[in-house]
């Protein structure tokens, strides 16, 4: 089996898997088998996460993935990827996400690349087309856009921006590199905890009459909570 479709080292908290983003997906899963059972029962009972890189995996693909690992006494439990396509078919399984913006395996690293400015080119995140349930967690090196509901025990961790386009009632993390200019905005703003940059705040435990779209940014170092215009 070529050492470039699979690589498995163990972590703090289990197996990092990673799999070849360019190659054909039934070889490399193929491949991952093979090198599972090489070994017999060595990683039986591993917690795993799987890194796939910059390739889109439908959910019935990261679905067959599960139960490969399942078969071997395996246990997936988090997908780090650069692909949206990816990390929603991980939480729509129910595992945890993590967007990785990094080179990986397969795919070309291109020195003369030029810097861009994110003012006229964006900027690198992740969007979720979900409501991000109870004890799901997204942590992304630049924004998260989140098109549903954020519910309590739910987290988010962002480099960069937060947007919900629904109801916040999990913690979120915005500017987590110690960007102090990062915003959490959300139509309904009503956060376990609240933090941007090293600030923190907490809601009041009393509620609004009527929900309406707000932001949070810092202000005179502190977290203000304003009308969001858009």
């Amino acid at each position: 089996m070529p050492d470039s479709t699979v690589a498995i080292k163990g972590v703090n908290d289990g197996l990092l898997i990673t799999l070849d983003s360019v190659e054909e997906w039934g070889m490399v899963t193929a491949n991952l088998a093979a090198h599972i059972d090489e070994k017999g029962e060595f990683f039986s009972g591993a917690a795993v996460t799987l890194e796939v890189g910059a390739r889109p995996v439908r959910k019935d693909e990261l679905s067959s993935v599960k139960a490969l690992l399942e078969r071997r006494g395996m246990t997936l439990f988090a997908v780090s990827s650069e692909s949206d396509t990816t990390l929603e078919s991980a939480i729509a399984l129910d595992l945890r996400v993590r967007a990785n913006n990094q080179p990986q395996i397969g795919s070309a690293y291109e020195p003369d690349t030029p810097t861009f400015n994110s003012e006229e080119d964006g900027t690198i995140g992740v969007m979720i087309r979900r409501t991000m349930r109870s004890g799901r967690s997204v942590h992304s090196q630049g924004h998260v856009v989140i098109y549903g509901d954020v519910n309590a025990g739910a987290e988010i961790l962002a480099a960069g921006d937060v947007i919900v386009w629904g109801k916040l009632r999990g913690i979120v993390h915005a500017g987590a590199d110690g960007d102090e200019t990062a915003v959490v905005c959300a139509l309904d703003m009503q956060p376990t905890q609240l933090r941007i940059a090293g600030y923190i705040a907490i809601s009041p435990p009393e509620k609004r009459r009527k929900p309406k779209p707000e932001v949070a940014l810092i202000r005179n170092d502190r977290i203000v909570v304003e009308d969001w215009d858009g």
